[in-house]
C-alpha cells in the first residue's frame, strides 16, 4: 500500500479527506509501529494540521476502527430489506459474508488492519463500543424477526454467538500465512461462512415461545 504526500509539508486541507488520512495512517503504522507514531506525524504526512486531524478522528486508535463502523451501517441497512421468507440466520450469514467480501487488492490492508488491531495493546481497549454496535445490529434484526425486545435472550445470543463466529473466522483467516498473490489470498469469505453456516445450525430449532418468527430461522 502506498499512499503519496509529504512528511514535512501542511497547507492542503482541502486536499485531504477521511480515506485518505487513514491510508496514511496505516502507512504510518505498519512503518513504525502503532505506539511510535503521533497524530502530529499522521497530521503532517497527510499535509494537514493537527487540529483539522481531530476533526475526522477523535484518537488515533479511531482510525483503525472507520473501516468496521462502516460495516455496521452497511449491516444495518442490509438487515432492514431482508425479505420475510429469508430465514433469519441464512440472512445473518449472508449479510455478514457479503458485508466482508473484498476486492483482492485491498487483503493486503485488510491484514495489516486486523492485524493491528488483534496485537497492539492500546487498540484491543478500544474495540468494545465498536463490538457492541456490531452486535447490536445482529440482535436487532433478530429480535425484529423473532417479534421480541431487542435484550431478550435469543436476540442477544444471536448478536453475541454471531460476533465471536465472526471474530473466529477472522482469526483463523489471519493465522493462515498470506498467500503468493492477493487473489490467492481473497477467501476470508470461506472461513466466514463455514463458521456461520455451523452457527446458523444452532438455531434452526428454536424452543416455542421465542414469537412467530421462531420455526425455520
Amino acid at each position: 500500500m502506498t499512499v503519496q504526500g509529504s512528511s514535512t509539508g501542511r497547507g492542503r486541507p482541502r486536499g485531504t479527506t477521511k480515506r485518505e488520512l487513514e491510508l496514511v495512517a496505516m502507512r504510518l503504522f505498519s512503518e513504525h509501529g502503532f505506539d511510535n507514531t503521533t497524530v502530529e506525524q499522521i497530521a503532517a504526512a497527510a499535509g494537514i494540521s493537527g487540529r483539522t486531524f481531530f476533526r475526522y478522528f477523535p484518537t488515533k486508535a479511531e482510525v483503525l476502527w472507520a473501516q468496521f463502523d462502516d460495516e455496521i451501517d452497511a449491516l444495518e441497512h442490509a438487515f432492514a430489506a431482508v425479505a420475510d421468507e429469508v430465514p433469519m440466520m441464512t440472512a445473518v450469514r449472508r449479510i455478514v459474508v457479503d458485508a466482508n467480501t473484498y476486492r483482492a487488492e485491498d487483503i493486503p490492508e485488510l491484514r495489516t488492519r486486523m492485524h493491528l488491531i488483534a496485537t497492539v495493546p492500546a487498540l484491543a481497549a478500544t474495540a468494545g463500543a465498536h463490538y457492541d454496535a456490531w452486535e447490536r445490529a445482529v440482535s436487532a434484526f433478530a429480535a425484529r424477526r423473532l417479534g421480541v425486545a431487542a435484550d431478550d435472550l435469543i436476540p442477544l445470543a444471536v448478536g453475541r454467538t454471531t460476533l465471536a463466529a465472526a471474530r473466529a473466522a477472522f482469526d483463523a483467516w489471519l493465522n493462515r500465512p498470506a498467500g503468493p498473490r492477493p487473489e490467492a489470498d481473497a477467501d476470508l469469505t470461506v472461513y466466514l461462512d463455514r463458521a456461520l453456516s455451523a452457527l446458523a445450525s444452532g438455531f434452526s430449532r428454536l424452543p416455542s415461545g421465542f414469537g412467530g418468527g421462531a420455526p425455520g430461522v
